[in-house]
């Protein structure tokens, strides 16, 4: 929440339960896109990077990973928009709020009354963050299981070994990317001044700078718990279930 302490207790109180699934629909599609390609672009390219130079190092993962997650964010970004939008609307003060009724309705309205580059606003900070979620996530991943088979004499690709690498993962990319989660959800949330029309965020640095200097540095870390339950589930529900279709369906 900007400009009040975050409280799901509060939140819950004045909106109720449902409130915490604010901008669900948004959110599913957006892993549609976002997920699929990223996780797929991935695999192909890192695949292919084999295929030309004969190995696959952990700097061909974290090149592959920064690129496929910066080009699946592009793709997602007006779903990311309208999450955004729905999610942190039961925020706003009532008289702001946008009190859209469902995905489409924020597409639409979105279309009409700002246009579409408006989904492409804070695509910066979610294009940065989701390179970064590349790097951190997917490519780090290997390393961490091969780390925990040798330290905890684990089997590799076992579910107990990817769930251990996926939460360490999934802990390492939170804290690298909670700032940049931040921006993006500035940015996209944020209105015009009714004076000027300007944005109040122009870029992810001019963000950073601009919180840092008002609120400190570790406003852009609010909400890291909840954050970290989020990239930590996703990263170990998402992993432990490619892992078992992978045993199961082995191509």
């Amino acid at each position: 929440m900007q400009g009040k302490q975050f409280s799901i207790k509060a939140m819950v109180a004045e909106s109720g339960w449902m409130s915490v699934y604010d901008g669900l629909s948004a959110g599913v599609l957006r892993q549609v896109f976002y997920a699929s390609a990223r996780f797929g672009l991935f695999e192909m390219g890192r695949d292919k990077l084999h295929e030309i130079r004969g190995k696959t190092d952990f700097a061909s993962r974290v090149g592959v990973g920064a690129i496929s997650g910066g080009i699946a964010a592009f793709i997602s970004c007006p779903m990311e928009v309208c999450v955004v939008r729905m999610s942190n609307d039961v925020n706003l003060p009532k008289d702001e709020r946008r009190n859209y009724k469902g995905v489409s309705d924020a597409f639409g309205r979105i279309i009409k009354e700002e246009g579409v580059p408006a989904f492409w606003r804070g695509c910066t900070p979610f294009v940065q963050r989701a390179m970064m979620v590349g790097v951190f996530q997917v490519a780090t991943l290997d390393q961490f299981k091969g780390m925990y088979a040798n330290a905890l004499n684990q089997t590799k690709n076992s579910i107990p070994n990817v769930f251990c690498a996926a939460m360490t993962s999934g802990l390492l990319y939170s804290i690298a990317t909670m700032p940049l989660e931040a921006s993006k959800n500035r940015m996209a949330a944020q209105k015009p001044d009714p004076v000027s029309g300007k944005l109040p965020y122009s870029s992810t640095l001019q963000l950073m700078r601009s919180v840092t200097a008002k609120e400190g540095f570790l406003a852009l870390y609010n909400g890291f718990f909840p954050y970290y339950c989020r990239c930590g589930g996703h990263t170990v529900s998402m992993f432990i279930i490619v892992q078992m279709l992978r045993d199961n369906y082995p191509l």
